[in-house]
C-alpha cells in the first residue's frame, strides 16, 4: 500500500486495519486461502469475503439485494498469483446464488485495478475513520450481478 498512502497513515492505519471482525469471521462468507505444502507447513496466503451488513458501526440499514466485498488481502509474497482474484470470483459466485443484485467494496487507492479486473467500476470516494484521528481514504467500487436462473 505504500504506493497508494503516506507511511504516516499506514503506520496509524494498518494497526487498525488488521483487527479480526468476529461477525465477519463467523459470517460464512469468509475464506481464507491456503498454501498446498500439506497439513505441517499450510500457511495463510490470502483472506476476504463479503456480507450483505455494510462495512462501518453495526445497525445500518440492510438492502437483501446489495452485498459487500470486505477485508481482503493477500501475503506479499502472493501477489499476483491468482490467489486474491480466486477469492474475490468465489464471494462473486456465492452472493449472485444468494441473491444479492448489486456487491460493492471500499477499495484502497492501490487495489482499484485488482477490483477493474473483475468487473467493479468506481462509483465514489470515501474516507473511512478507522480510529480517532486516523483516516484512510477509498474508492467505492460496485458490481451488478446478473440475476440467476432458477
Amino acid at each position: 500500500m505504500a504506493a497508494g498512502y503516506p507511511a504516516d497513515v499506514l503506520e496509524r492505519a494498518l494497526p487498525a486495519m488488521m483487527k479480526a471482525n468476529p461477525l465477519l469471521l463467523r459470517s460464512g462468507t469468509y475464506h481464507l486461502a491456503v498454501t498446498a505444502d500439506g497439513a505441517a507447513d499450510s500457511a495463510i496466503v490470502g483472506c476476504g469475503g463479503w456480507t450483505r451488513e455494510p462495512p462501518g458501526p453495526p445497525c445500518q440499514p440492510v438492502d437483501p439485494k446489495v452485498g459487500h466485498i470486505r477485508h481482503f488481502a493477500t501475503h506479499p509474497g502472493y501477489l499476483r498469483r491468482g490467489v486474491g482474484s480466486a477469492l474475490l470470483g468465489r464471494c462473486i459466485e456465492e452472493a449472485g446464488v444468494a441473491g444479492v443484485r448489486r456487491l460493492e467494496c471500499l477499495s484502497s487507492l492501490v487495489a482499484e485495478r485488482f477490483y477493474a479486473s473483475a468487473g467493479f467500476h468506481p462509483v465514489g470516494r470515501r474516507s473511512v475513520i478507522l480510529a480517532p484521528g486516523v483516516q484512510f481514504d477509498s474508492i467505492v467500487m460496485a458490481l451488478d450481478l446478473p440475476p440467476t436462473a432458477g
